[in-house]
């Protein structure tokens, strides 16, 4: 796949996530999706759609700080570190994120089909927790 279309589908993603676009979510996402939470769930396609339908998850800004495309063939792996700021259970969020996401493409058509995503703790959380950077 190439890369500039990888590009143009993540900011989609983007613009779906921000927006609550259900009907966006539905066409970029694989029904067989596959992606592990930060705090380690595996979410299904529905699980992921049914957070925006409930409210439960309300993204008002995400902002790409870097990215990068791995193309393999009919499958592109994304790694993006963004800024994302959210409403989630009620409660305001802003923070730094890593997404690792696997798009597959099939006839002409790219989704997600798995990936995951982390918190990026700060320098100081990192030194309070003995880690090595």
């Amino acid at each position: 796949m190439e890369e500039k279309l990888i590009y143009e589908y993540e900011e989609k993603l983007r613009n779906a996530m921000i927006n609550g676009d259900l009907e966006q979510l539905e066409k970029l996402i694989s029904d067989e999706l596959s992606f592990v939470s930060p705090y380690g769930q595996v979410v299904t396609k529905e699980d992921d759609l049914n957070t925006y339908r409930s409210g439960l998850v309300n993204i008002t800004e995400i902002k790409f700080l870097n990215q990068k495309v791995i193309s393999l063939g009919n499958v592109s792996v994304t790694i993006t570190k963004a800024r994302v700021q959210a409403i989630i259970a009620g409660q305001h969020r802003d923070d730094e994120m890593y997404y690792t996401r696997i798009w597959q493409t099939h006839k002409n058509e790219s989704k997600v089909i798995s990936g995951h995503c982390s918190f990026v703790k700060s320098s100081d959380e990192k030194k309070n927790n003995g880690m090595v950077v």
